[in-house]
């Protein structure tokens, strides 16, 4: 590698938050015109790293190098002007201005917005064709799907001058296809010597789409490897520092008498749309039934549903021995009391408050509990120790019931909530995505516990949007494609052509793809 290929260099960064080490003398560098890979669990220091450069936060010490000129940013306005744009995992738009409007805001120049816009118009309509980014530049970015709205990021980026692009876990709410348009994206950005700095922790995508990839681990630097020259298995080593089981063995499902039946379910959605339509299916105890669709195809709804969120239009729902119809409902806390457990789909806005401490989350839903509650007061001790106890249990990062749910990982949240109804001891399980935005080792801890779970007798629902995730847990996997079922596959006989082409309601017989059930 010459000078002069060098987009990005760091030396030795080193930064502190308190007493904790973010980043430990830290090196790394990055070709122009390569996508270069960062990966680590949760905390280990990746994103901390990339904000240094992109002047969020100012290194205690070290040397940071763009196109091999010495650089220091105390602000990202600096870095943008050096060429350095980044795409956060939440993205930062306004939801009611439109795109063109997103795209200007901070950098209008002029006296006169009609000019600046008709001027920005023009430039991202060249960038939109010459990238492959097009989107309707006169829509609010609320009405956008998740994927076109990283588009409007990236193309932000790009009209700001970005010559490296900076993008933090940018699939993680992403569906399966948004995801691989984004990386044709990427191809198309470094073909015009567009450095991408990719930080995630889905090896598979390390795999698929990165020239070059670097490790870190509590705070540090550990590896730096040519991708093709490098394997899943030792990414995830490095990123651990011990092997790792990234798919999970588990023997063959003793299935039982069914924990839910769910009979010709229609249900509307929070805004009154119809989003499933006359689905039938059954779980089993001491099985796992997975439910995959690409998101957006009503398995969110039917989650609510199952868990007490939301009505049932028509059918019924048999469940622990209870029947759910339109006329007879059920909320969560009856259902909790009858031994149903649920993990939402999206922690941060259904599963915890983010302002509450971690004893506190642990106890959502279940605060009624008499051995933690006298009355119309709390068991302070008893909240604690119950926290502790879960803590222990799920190798919950820190091990502090007093710190704010908001300051854990999102890794470690997840195991917080997983946690919160795991030990509970329910019958029946409703899972929403288990290991979205979760780093490698939480991902085998929590599979390892579903698994647990279900050998112990339980009934458990999943849903995820990951598709080798419901084909290495799922007994049996049913498929859902605009709010309908479109068929049922046994999980050994389950793989990615046959669940995508029912994903896709593109099944023509039964007799067309193996282990298919129409």
């Amino acid at each position: 590698m010459t000078e002069s290929n060098i987009a990005i260099e760091l030396i030795n960064v080193d930064k502190h938050f308190g007493a904790v080490h973010a980043n430990d003398k830290v090196n790394l560098s990055v070709q122009t015109g390569t996508i270069h890979g960062i990966v680590g669990e949760n905390g280990a220091g990746k994103s901390t790293l990339m904000s240094i450069l992109y002047g969020f936060y100012q290194a205690d010490s070290g040397q940071i190098k763009v196109f091999n000129k010495d650089f220091r940013a105390i602000s990202s306005k600096q870095s943008i002007e050096a060429g350095i744009g980044m795409v956060h995992q939440h993205f930062m738009l306004v939801d009611n201005f439109t795109v063109l409007e997103n795209v200007v805001l901070g950098s209008e120049g002029g006296a006169l917005i009609s000019e600046s816009l008709a001027n920005a118009r023009i430039e991202l309509t060249r960038l939109a064709k010459e990238y492959g980014l097009e989107v309707d530049l006169d829509v609010a970015i609320e009405d956008l799907s998740v994927g076109m709205q990283q588009r409007v990021e990236i193309l932000k980026g790009l009209y700001k001058g970005a010559k490296v692009l900076i993008l933090d876990e940018p699939t993680g709410v992403l569906t399966p296809q948004e995801s691989d348009e984004l990386f044709r994206i990427f191809e198309a950005l470094k073909k015009q010597g567009v450095t991408i700095i990719l930080i995630t922790h889905k090896l598979r995508e390390i795999m698929s789409i990165t020239d070059n990839v670097s490790v870190m681990r509590a705070g540090k630097m550990v590896a730096h490897r040519e991708t093709s020259k490098t394997n899943p298995e030792e990414l995830a080593e490095l990123m651990i520092g011990r092997k790792v089981l990234l798919n999970i063995k588990k023997s063959k499902a003793k299935s039982g008498s069914p924990a839910l039946i769910a009979k010709n379910l229609e249900i509307m959605n929070e805004q009154g749309l119809k989003r499933v339509s006359d689905v039938s299916f059954e779980a089993r105890s001491g099985e796992i039934l997975g439910i995959a669709g690409v998101t957006g195809n009503g398995q969110g709804t039917l989650l609510k549903a199952l868990a007490g969120i939301l009505p049932i239009s028509k059918g019924s729902i048999e469940i622990m021995g209870e029947t759910i119809t339109s006329n007879n409902t059920l909320n969560p806390e009856q259902l909790r009391n009858l031994g149903v457990a649920h993990v939402p789909e999206d922690r941060q806005r259904m599963g915890m408050i983010s302002e509450f401490t971690a004893s506190e989350t642990a106890l959502l839903g279940y605060h009624n509990d008499k051995t933690i509650n006298q009355g119309v007061w709390l068991k302070r001790a008893s909240v604690k120790a119950n926290c502790e106890s879960m803590m222990e249990a799920f190798d919950v990062r820190p091990s502090n019931p007093n710190l704010m749910s908001s300051n854990f990982s999102g890794g470690n949240q997840q195991k917080l909530i997983l946690a919160r109804e795991f030990e509970r001891d329910p019958d029946l399980l409703i899972i929403g995505q288990p290991t979205r935005g979760v780093d490698i080792g939480a991902i085998e801890f929590i599979r390892k516990r579903i698994i647990e779970m279900r050998d112990a007798g339980k009934a458990i629902i999943l849903i995820s949007v990951e598709l080798e995730e419901i084909m290495s847990l799922s007994d049996r996997i049913v498929v859902m494609c605009d709010g309908e079922i479109t068929g049922t596959v046994n999980g050994s006989e389950a793989d990615e052509a046959t669940l995508g082409m029912m994903m896709a309601n593109a099944l023509e017989s039964e007799d067309s793809l193996k282990g298919a059930k129409v």
